[in-house]
């Protein structure tokens, strides 16, 4: 790594100095200023967000991680540290210098100094999670896999622990919500607060549709949502039309195409 990055640990009195997902304005986003009063209640039971800053005090990257018990994502991963999210490069010379990797081995040590079983991590895909490739790389193996297309991954201390693994209560879940349309969120993920307003607008005056916005409060709501992402989600009828927030031109394209 070149010299002149450093990682740093954000705490709930500095996390506003940097920002987060590109959110820095407190008095202007409302979206960072939810974050911050959800990472001072979680940083005192062990969340932790690492920010990678580059030379000219820039934020470049970060990576969010917490006890596996308090994961908001619909998983079992007790005695596992979890990460939330990682992204390395609002600039892109900052991409490919292998500052990810250096991230996740942050996390590793914490568990190993923690004495947890290892380190557990959701990915998939496209949009809003890294792919599962820079963790295979590390040492991670796949022990579980959620539809659409989300994989679980785990990096383990001893081969004989258990393995995390997503709830078999994801499927079940998503019975309680076959009639209209639902939209559960998270703080944790700042970018649940944008475009949803405009979403449940043009869900009732365009679609003649009644909106039920869930705001999951915990981590034991998040782990019970029908979505391997956890902190968002879509319903329609009982099927969830997005796995990830979204525009509201989007929302409107997968509408229009389910009733067509």
């Amino acid at each position: 790594m070149n010299n002149t990055i450093q990682i740093i640990d954000l705490t709930p009195d500095t996390i506003a100095d940097y920002g987060v997902c590109g959110y820095k304005d407190v008095a202007k986003h409302k979206e960072l200023r939810n974050k911050i009063e959800w990472f001072k209640t979680y940083h005192k039971r062990g969340l932790k967000i690492k920010a990678l800053i580059s030379d000219d005090g820039s934020y470049q990257g970060m990576l969010e991680f917490l006890p596996g018990e308090l994961a908001h994502r619909p998983v079992n991963a007790e005695g596992y540290l979890f990460i939330h999210c990682i992204f390395v490069g609002f600039n892109k010379e900052f991409k490919g210098k292998g500052y990810a990797s250096a991230l996740i081995d942050e996390c590793i040590n914490e568990a190993k100094a923690q004495h947890r079983k290892g380190v557990a991590v959701v990915t998939r895909k496209g949009s809003f999670m890294i792919d599962k490739m820079v963790f295979l790389k590390k040492g991670f193996e796949l022990v579980d896999s959620a539809k659409p297309d989300f994989d679980l991954l785990a990096y383990k201390f001893e081969q004989d622990s258990a393995n995390p693994g997503f709830k078999a209560s994801i499927k079940d879940n998503l019975t309680k919500y076959k009639n209209g349309l639902t939209i559960l969120r998270s703080v944790q993920c700042p970018y649940t607060e944008k475009n949803v307003n405009a979403i449940i607008e043009t869900a009732q005056k365009q679609y003649n549709l009644k909106v039920k916005l869930i705001d999951l409060k915990n981590a034991e709501a998040a782990q019970e949502t029908p979505c391997a992402f956890g902190t968002f989600c879509i319903i329609y009828n009982g099927k969830v039309i997005s796995h990830h927030p979204i525009s509201n031109k989007r929302f409107e394209n997968i509408m229009n195409k389910l009733l067509a």
